[in-house]
């Protein structure tokens, strides 16, 4: 392995790395606005300035500089440290003093980085120049005049969500970011670019001025608005909700959430129940809780068990779905089901229900079919992952079922089950492509799993995937969904399933556990 000095520190790298990531494996902290680990290099901020031998008498952009072997890197020198002062001066010259105001104040890379690296004044004594702000949607609030064109924004609007909406008009000082027509950003992952802003020119527009980061108390948790489980961080202010922030976790989400999962906290503080309800006379009045659960505790216990039964909904966490299981078992009763919409999936083994190449394995997928599908809105991050190793030429997309945009080329083979039964016997076209694969991976959507044809279609797939040694994932909706098929939330021997439970007269006793999507009409 190559090896080279860091302000005489030795380090070995691997070939390809830059001299800013050898710097930062010798444990030397390099500024940067415009570089960032999971986008293209832009080297338009020079913030990162270093001096490095052998080489040219002036500090030089480590972000896009190959580091070579024996070289020597020095991030301290007072050509460095002039450089870098100098740099941040003119990055200051138009930004406007809105600190107290701005809601990036407490977490900027501006601020962070004009105390550790610039000067403590400025020679800059002519007007600043203002620009126009931005319609970029209801979910990001612009202030352009702060921006200092780092094209972050843009590299992950193009690169990584794949709707190249943002982009860079002008020269030289009027230069300016900007959607292309003057319309809203319509991907789902827009509201990535407000973490990736390294100043406050794009800000969360539902979350303007609603508090200071240190105000906040931090909570690790796991989102639940799709199944993939991307790790996050929940900001609290008492008992309000006011963020969801992602975290890095390269297995799932790297670092990446969906509009989705950022913006649902405005739910939490709306038309929430919080007193329980009893129904008397056709009206709903409210009760206290212990009304409330004797009531519900004098119906289960007065029908019989086989005029019970619980289903369960798709945002229950595991021990409420055990301790309904238990309770109901213990009643008597084997209606249980935890499939509201009807999944054909449940009692075979268990990775019939499971993602089993698992996320981060799609990296080594070389070939891919989506069966009824639309990975965009269904789990956003995974799609990127999906793109960004096609925008690499590694991967081929077939896909069965709706077709749709979803940032990359695929085939489509059909819209029908029918559809997958020709696929398995085909020999060319996308079967010539699956036959070659090294790595073929099916996709599974909880969709086409649902509603009558549901069992019809998980058969055909099956087919697909024996015929050509293709990976088994189902990509779920519900977050609840894998552990509820876990723990053996389905009817027992002789229960019924969702769908039979809501029949009219079925049941004298229906219990629902969260499950508010279930159609009792």
């Amino acid at each position: 392995m190559p090896k080279a000095k860091v302000n005489g520190v030795e380090v070995e790298f691997e070939p390809g790395m830059t001299v800013l990531q050898v710097a930062e494996l010798a444990g030397e902290e390099i500024p940067r606005f415009c570089y960032h680990e999971r986008l293209s290099i832009a080297g338009n901020c020079r913030m990162c300035l270093v001096e490095v031998k052998p080489g040219p008498p002036k500090p030089q952009a480590s972000c896009a500089l190959p580091a070579a072997d024996n070289q020597e890197i020095f991030t301290n020198t007072p050509m460095v440290k002039k450089a870098r002062e100098g740099v941040m001066e003119f990055l200051l010259i138009n930004h406007p003093l809105d600190c107290p105001i701005c809601d990036q104040g407490g977490e900027c890379d501006l601020q962070d980085q004009a105390m550790g690296y610039g000067r403590d004044d400025s020679r800059f004594a002519l007007n600043k120049r203002a620009v126009e702000e931005k319609a970029m949607g209801p979910l990001i609030n612009t202030v352009m005049t702060r921006c200092i064109q780092c094209t972050r924004c843009v590299r992950f609007i193009t690169e990584v969500a794949g709707v190249p909406e943002i982009g860079l008009i002008s020269r030289g000082e009027d230069v300016e970011i900007t959607t292309y027509l003057g319309s809203a950003v319509t991907s789902e992952l827009s509201g990535n670019v407000i973490d990736l802003c390294p100043v406050g020119a794009l800000t969360s527009k539902p979350y303007a001025f609603n508090a200071r980061p240190w105000e906040l108390k931090k909570t690790e948790t796991v989102d639940v608005m799709d199944a993939m489980g991307a790790a996050i961080r929940v900001d609290s202010r008492g008992p309000a909700v006011l963020r969801v922030l992602p975290r890095i976790n390269d297995e799932i989400n790297e670092e990446w959430i969906s509009d989705k999962t950022r913006f649902a906290v405005d739910g939490l503080s709306r038309q929430r129940l919080d007193t329980p309800y009893i129904r008397e006379k056709g009206r709903l009045r409210p009760a206290t809780w212990a009304e409330a659960l004797s009531l519900a505790a004098d119906r289960l216990s007065a029908a019989a068990p086989a005029r019970i039964g619980a289903i369960a909904g798709d945002l229950q966490d595991a021990e409420s779905l055990k301790a309904t299981l238990d309770l109901f078992r213990a009643l008597g009763s084997a209606n249980t089901d935890c499939r509201q919409d009807g999944m054909a999936l449940g009692t075979g083994p268990r990775e019939s229900w499971l993602f089993n190449a698992t996320i981060a394995g799609l990296e080594e997928a070389d070939a891919i079919l989506l069966v009824g599908t639309n990975p965009r809105f269904e789990a956003p991050v995974l799609n990127a992952r999906l793109r960004r190793r096609w925008l690499a030429g590694a991967l081929e997309v077939g896909l069965v079922g709706e077709a749709a945009d979803l940032t990359y080329d695929f085939d489509h083979l059909g819209e029908t089950a029918s559809a997958l039964t020709a696929l398995a016997k085909a020999r060319t076209g996308f079967a010539k492509v699956l036959k070659s694969a090294k790595a073929p991976a099916l996709i599974i959507g909880a969709g086409a799993l649902s509603g009558p044809q549901g069992a019809a279609v998980a058969h055909a797939a099956a087919e697909v995937a024996k015929a050509f040694g293709m990976s088994w994932n189902v990509l779920h909706t519900a977050a609840s969904r894998v552990g509820g098929l876990d723990m053996g939330f389905i009817p027992g021997e002789g229960g019924l399933d969702a769908r039979a439970m809501t029949a009219k007269g079925a049941l004298d006793v229906l219990f629902l556990l969260g499950a508010d999507e279930i159609d009792l009409s």
